[in-house]
């Protein structure tokens, strides 16, 4: 199907100015929301949920089937590694809808991605790569509990002395201590009692779902989706992961533009990054509330005390890159810091993940690109459909032209194309400015500059 975010490329102009352009979400392309970012031999690998462009309108029509994968080094351009696991991926649970919030961690070597199948339970899939694949070892659910419907939002989290933990639940958590192996547990089904709502008593943690595990100077922090509806990120701290917890206020208030969110929280590079999302895409479209979610990030910085300061509601402006990018090397072309009117897809007869739906002034941009002394020639791979063109600027959207790629060819395989570019110095925001007649222009995979 057209991907409906092409409307963004029409009615997004308030979010890209030369002075200060967008960058929250920082996905454009697909609905993504449920961050499990996981921080891995210098990378950044973030986990999503997938909500579907046809999810139906209404609060609460989710449709969500699978769950992606994006990586970046510089917390700006986020690469798309497509689908890396789908709801046929468990055989116990339910096959046409469900597929919630995951978490994916690392240990001895092997990756384990905690999944809720909503109405199912909690599953767990295990990959010797970060991007899978994934298999079920198990053949049923991780957890066995009275309150399956209950059972969402895994997170999990390997304490110091190496007892690893996994948290879970709405509209309470539950945790339970698993075995080195990662797909077992020991000891029973626990509860939080800080967070459980009493009827007729006050709810001070106001702790709804999505809970979020992590230590650090030697507090343990669970951070959530707090309040409903519409939800903010809460969190709470102890001195044990196992409480008790002492509520410590909201990391980012609920916020009229969101019904829901989700956090997600690491260190990378010496800063504090909070993941979540909000509704911005889907606002652009319609005015009717639809559950298609688009990640955001923000950067912060800890109280003295380890307590986090409130954090103002998403910014567009986002955050400043922590690394930048090598031209000379290939990169995907699904490597994205904004775009506007593309689609990515993976899994097709072309192979691989690859940008398109290219139409005529659909752009991306990269940022902070490091030419270094300068760059002579540029390459891309490129399948032609009704053939096209990429204009290669700098800084600005119509900035400085330093070329203009011709792409020919058919739409039955991918060719290497390359032009000379006018030579320019140092780090650049990179634009790639799609022209051509009306209709589908041609397929995007990856790009290059040869000094």
């Amino acid at each position: 199907m057209k991907n409906p975010l092409k409307i963004v490329a029409i009615l997004g102009g308030i979010m890209v100015t030369s002075a200060g352009f967008a960058q929250n979400p920082i996905i454009q392309t697909v609905f993504t929301a449920d961050p499990a970012p996981m921080v891995y031999n210098d990378t950044v690998y973030l986990y999503t949920s997938h909500d579907e462009d046809s999810t139906p309108e209404g609060m609460g029509g989710f449709r969500m089937k699978d769950w992606r994968c994006y990586t970046s080094t510089d917390m700006v351009n986020w690469t798309d590694h497509g689908v890396i696991a789908t709801l046929k991926d468990f055989t116990w649970g339910r096959q046409d809808n469900g597929a919630w919030a995951p978490q994916c961690i690392e240990r001895n070597g092997k990756f384990y991605l905690y999944c809720p199948v909503q109405g199912s339970g909690i599953g767990v899939l295990v990959a010797d790569s970060p991007y899978g694949p994934f298999k079920d070892p198990l053949g049923k659910r991780l957890i066995e509990s009275d309150h399956i419907w209950q059972d969402i939002d895994p997170s999990v989290f390997i304490d110091d002395d190496g007892q690893a933990y996994l948290y879970w639940g709405n509209p309470q958590v539950w945790y339970v201590k698993l075995n080195e192996d990662m797909i077992s547990y020991s000891g029973k089904v626990e509860t939080s009692p800080e967070f459980v709502k009493v009827e007729g008593e006050k709810d001070p943690y106001h702790y709804q779902e999505g809970p979020w595990i992590y230590k650090r100077d030697g507090h343990y922090y669970l951070a959530y989706a707090s309040t409903c509806c519409p939800e903010g990120i809460g969190y709470a701290m102890s001195d044990s992961p196992t409480g008790p917890w002492e509520f410590k206020g909201y990391i980012m208030r609920p916020n009229e533009k969101s019904s829901g969110n989700h956090p997600g929280i690491i260190e990378y590079k010496g800063k504090s990054y909070v993941f979540g999302f909000n509704y911005e895409l889907n606002s652009l479209l319609t005015d009717k509330h639809h559950e298609r979610r688009s990640i955001c990030v923000d950067e912060f910085t800890y109280n003295p005390d380890g307590t986090i300061p409130e954090q103002p509601w998403w910014q567009k402006k986002g955050i400043e890159p922590v690394g930048t990018l090598n031209p000379f090397k290939r990169t995907e072309a699904e490597t994205i810091n904004w775009t506007e009117g593309v689609k990515t897809i993976d899994g097709t007869i072309l192979g691989g993940v690859y940008v398109t739906e290219i139409n005529n002034g659909d752009y991306i941009r990269v940022r902070n690109v490091d030419f270094g002394k300068g760059a002579k020639k540029f390459e891309a791979g490129v399948a032609a459909l009704a053939g096209g063109s990429i204009e290669i600027r700098v800084d600005e959207k119509d900035g400085e032209l330093l070329g203009t790629l011709d792409v020919k060819g058919d739409e039955s395989g991918w060719i290497t194309q390359s032009i000379k570019v006018k030579q320019t110095e140092g780090a650049h925001d990179v634009y790639f400015v799609f022209k051509g007649d009306d209709g589908d222009l041609f397929n995007f995979d990856w790009w290059k500059f040869v000094n």
